[in-house]
């Protein structure tokens, strides 16, 4: 953990945003693996870590905006627990480490909530992503599920966006602890593409490099030499001489910040030149989207930006025709690259998602896109300082894609069909990810950059 300084910090900077009522923070509980007593790895919930920072399962943070004290409810854990997990501190004592004086067994939360719901008393949750969280939580309060979502408050979804948008500089210490991980897993899935592995060799042992440096992975693997498939979760294809192996994966470190990092490398470690030609674009895309990173500039533009780079590129080589920002315009590049460019990352590797992607990565200022491609983008929104977000372009040749979109001339003008079906049939797809925090003068990578050149990932792979 930080220093409980930290928590208290935030929990008053919190306290300043919202007026009146009680913020509840419920934390993860347990989740049966195929009976109770055999659980899943425990994930505690991100925003209660940010907050009151204990990651154990079984507690709650209340905070009483009226009289400005601060809860932690959970339960002593018993003799029966001491014997088989061995002696652990008391509720007090944890309260203590974040700063926190009052404290109460958990099943006196339910009175808690009732006690102020009668009262017409504010009772401010962020939005549930468990089922158990909901069960808990309408059990506590005595109402029916379908009432939950009434408590969802967006004042507080928009105070705690404000708060963990902004890195400071201990996150960044666990962020680039992160990235350091996530490196040595992306070294070993490059020097392990040999043909003949089957992919979950290389899956299972970059998830032990993660498990020994970590907490855990931040996200499942995604690693496949059939990397049109966006995120492909499935490893059990033998790899093949000459094929390109995608894989995209991050690391959480014991604090649970996250890395999140993509590389794609050729089979064998050698590149052909017609994926020379393709990785150069994507590579000059990441480059270009990483150069304009600073405070003030808006995501979405970044992200048009690098799909022109893109769309430059795949024009030179014959599978795109027309003027660039035209077929950028219509949002014909998105054939290609049919997702956003990055999106916001910290406690959560998607950071915040839960609480709600137009909030966290669009504002009054800037809307989601409709259009196909764009409308995927995660973070649109104007830039500041302590941001951390992914920059991630790819090409991809998606055969049910390109089939449908020719089949109905969807941006027939900037698309040589032909072309693309002819020669680049089975080519699968290309991804680079960079971890990037803005900084008061522009941008810096997060941790030491994963090799990413053509010659880089070359000698990588030799060495």
């Amino acid at each position: 953990m930080f220093k409980k300084e930290v928590y208290s910090e935030r929990r008053n900077r919190l306290k300043n945003k919202i007026k009146s009522g009680l913020i509840l923070f419920m934390g993860n509980q347990e989740s049966a693996f195929n009976y109770p007593d055999n659980t899943y790895h425990f994930r505690q919930d991100s925003s209660f870590l940010y907050f009151f920072g204990l990651d154990l399962p079984n507690l709650a943070g209340l905070i009483d905006l009226d009289s400005g004290k601060e809860y932690l409810f959970g339960n002593d854990f018993t003799i029966d627990d001491i014997i088989w997990m061995g002696k652990q501190p008391e509720i007090k004592e944890l309260a203590a480490e974040i700063g926190i004086e009052y404290t109460e067994p958990l099943d006196h939360l339910g009175n808690f909530l009732r006690n102020a719901n009668n009262q017409e008393r504010i009772i401010h949750v962020l939005p549930f992503y468990r089922g158990d969280t909901i069960i808990q939580f309408c059990n506590l309060l005595q109402i029916n599920h379908t009432e939950a979502e009434n408590f969802i408050s967006v004042d507080l979804i928009k105070a705690v966006v404000e708060l963990r948008s902004i890195k400071d500089k201990y996150e960044v210490e666990e962020l680039i602890k992160a990235a350091a991980i996530g490196y040595k897993m992306h070294v070993t899935s490059m020097k392990m593409a040999k043909p003949g592995i089957i992919e979950q060799e290389i899956a299972g042992v970059i998830e032990g490099i993660s498990l020994s440096y970590g907490a855990s992975l931040s996200f499942p693997i995604i690693l496949s030499q059939n990397g049109e498939t966006l995120h492909n979760h499935f490893h059990g294809n033998i790899l093949e001489e000459g094929r390109l192996l995608l894989t995209d994966t991050g690391a959480e470190t014991n604090m649970h910040y996250a890395s999140d990092n993509t590389r794609t490398c050729p089979v064998g470690g050698k590149f052909s030149q017609k994926q020379k030609d393709i990785y150069s674009i994507v590579l000059s895309g990441i480059n270009h989207g990483i150069s304009l990173t600073k405070p003030g500039v808006t995501y979405q533009s970044i992200h048009l930006e690098v799909a022109k780079v893109l769309a430059k590129g795949l024009t030179e080589l014959g599978l795109m025709k027309g003027n660039p920002e035209d077929a950028v315009r219509e949002g014909a590049h998105a054939m290609f690259m049919p997702h956003g460019l990055g999106h916001m990352m910290g406690l959560d590797v998607h950071d915040m998602e839960n609480l709600g992607e137009d909030y966290v990565g669009y504002d009054n200022e800037i809307k989601r896109a409709t259009q196909f491609g764009l409308r995927g983008l995660r973070l649109g929104r104007r830039l500041q300082p302590g941001f951390v977000l992914t920059n991630e372009p790819g090409i991809y040749f998606i055969p049910d894609l390109i089939q449908k979109w020719k089949a109905e001339k969807i941006n027939s003008s900037f698309i040589n069909y032909d072309k693309v079906l002819n020669e680049y049939s089975g080519f699968g797809g290309i991804r680079l990810e960079d971890d990037i925090l803005v900084t008061e003068t522009g941008h810096q990578i997060i941790g030491k950059r994963i090799p990413i050149t053509i010659d880089e990932v070359e000698e990588t792979m030799r060495s």
